[in-house]
């Protein structure tokens, strides 16, 4: 269907992935970025109160009035999982093998990118749920994510950590699906639906708050994080 993650990503490119201080501050960054014409959203169960942020936006569409797609990152048990689909997400991330998260995301056929590092983790991930986070993808580059796609191409590979929104062309030029992004997109709102007309790749925001995230928000952490 035309909603499905993996479709939206191939025309988003960039997934914003949001670490926040608090619940509050993910739905005010998360609500920006929809109003800014994104569609897919992750946030991430290392901001407190993340499942009722979830909550908050899931039912939320974005600025073209399609529903929203809220996914939680970094989602390493069964529990948190489970506390996530309850929430309202669309998809799981994980930023590792996660067997226990699979098996939830495969009884409540709910959409699950198992993340992984090694050919063979990726691999892995890949058949059994069709996409794989590549993570800490700055550690192979976009040479890694070449030679991946040589071998799985039919794969949505999804690279994340250490990536700078400047970069995201050579990383799609190289086979990545679409690129995990925790900062570095612009604050400005004009700036920010910019980004995300026409789905074209950031270009760096050089402006004195470029280590701030959507709305002026501050990112919580900078990356590689799980």
């Amino acid at each position: 269907m035309s909603g499905h993650l993996y479709e939206v990503l191939a025309v988003q490119r960039l997934l914003p992935v949001l670490r926040n201080a608090d619940a509050d501050e993910a739905v005010r960054a998360t609500t920006a970025l929809l109003a800014a014409g994104c569609r897919a959203v992750e946030l991430t169960t290392s901001t407190p109160g993340w499942a009722g942020a979830v909550a908050r936006t899931a039912e939320l569409a974005d600025a073209h009035g399609r529903p929203a797609l809220i996914g939680v990152g970094t989602v390493t048990t069964a529990g948190q999982a489970l506390a996530a689909l309850d929430a309202g997400a669309a998809f799981l991330v994980s930023p590792y093998p996660a067997p226990e998260v699979r098996e939830v995301a495969e009884r409540r056929e709910a959409v699950f990118v198992e993340g992984g590092f090694t050919p063979a983790e990726i691999a892995c991930a890949v058949r059994a749920c069709g996409a794989a986070k590549v993570f800490p993808a700055h550690v192979g580059g976009p040479g890694f994510v070449r030679s991946l796609r040589a071998v799985l191409p039919d794969a949505v590979l999804i690279p994340t950590g250490g990536i700078r929104p400047g970069e995201v062309p050579d990383w799609i030029a190289a086979g990545a699906t679409a690129v995990g992004i925790g900062s570095g997109l612009p604050a400005d709102p004009d700036a920010l639906a910019a980004v995300f007309a026409g789905s074209r790749p950031v270009r760096p925001d050089r402006g004195e708050r470029g280590d701030r995230g959507p709305a002026g928000h501050r990112a919580a952490a900078p990356e590689p994080r799980p």
